[in-house]
């Protein structure tokens, strides 16, 4: 599988998600400098993606598509779980208590109380995460020099791009298909996601 090309696109990939702010410049330097760092949150990042699937399975199993989807992209992050954690084995980590995820923790808080309104903000805030990762996994692509693993953050880099895309079309399933309605929620979204960005800072971490 050919690596991506983050300069055709860098905010976001090829999904509808387009993220409002690039990653800082300076973030890629500082993870390629602390790579083991960034390994260890990477694999963290995987365990809650497989969770997060499964509490979507949990919560919503009426949502039409959900389900089925769900149940394969848990598996999927799972499978990538599995594999970082090789790659932390064969340089000797070990994987650390999680010590939480400050970016994914702001824009949880942008999630409403209603249960239709709350359904469709995680199934947003899921998307946006998903579309930033994404980008900071194309930008590790092109930054590593150890070819098997610029073609390993190449290949999640794209599967993250197919998962942004899937949890936007569940969030227009779940809005009755008012895609327009959605899309003025996720512009909205994306808005405070660049201050969240800016009140997290450069850490040696996925987001």
């Amino acid at each position: 599988m050919s690596r991506p090309t983050p300069s055709r696109r860098p905010l976001s990939g090829e999904g509808p998600v387009i993220l409002h702010r690039a990653t800082d410049p300076r973030w890629l330097p500082l993870a390629l400098e602390h790579f083991d760092a960034v390994l260890v949150d990477h694999a963290h990042c995987e365990k809650k993606a497989a969770a997060n699937a499964l509490s979507m399975l949990q919560a919503y199993p009426d949502l039409p598509g959900l389900p089925a989807q769900m149940a394969r992209l848990a598996r999927e992050e799972s499978a990538h779980l599995a594999r970082v954690l090789d790659l932390m084995e064969a340089r000797g980590l070990t994987l650390t208590k999680d010590a939480g995820d400050p970016y994914a923790q702001g824009l949880q808080k942008l999630v409403r109380t209603p249960a239709l309104e709350r359904r469709l903000d995680r199934l947003l805030v899921a998307a946006v995460i998903e579309a930033r990762s994404c980008e900071r996994l194309s930008l590790l692509a092109e930054g590593l020099t150890d070819p098997a693993l610029a073609r390993f953050y190449g290949e999640l880099a794209q599967s993250e791009d197919g998962h942004q895309s899937l949890f936007f079309r569940l969030a227009v399933t779940a809005n009755g298909g008012d895609e327009a309605a959605v899309r003025e929620r996720l512009e909205w979204m994306l808005g405070h996601e660049a201050r969240v960005l800016d009140e997290v800072g450069l850490r040696a971490a996925i987001h």
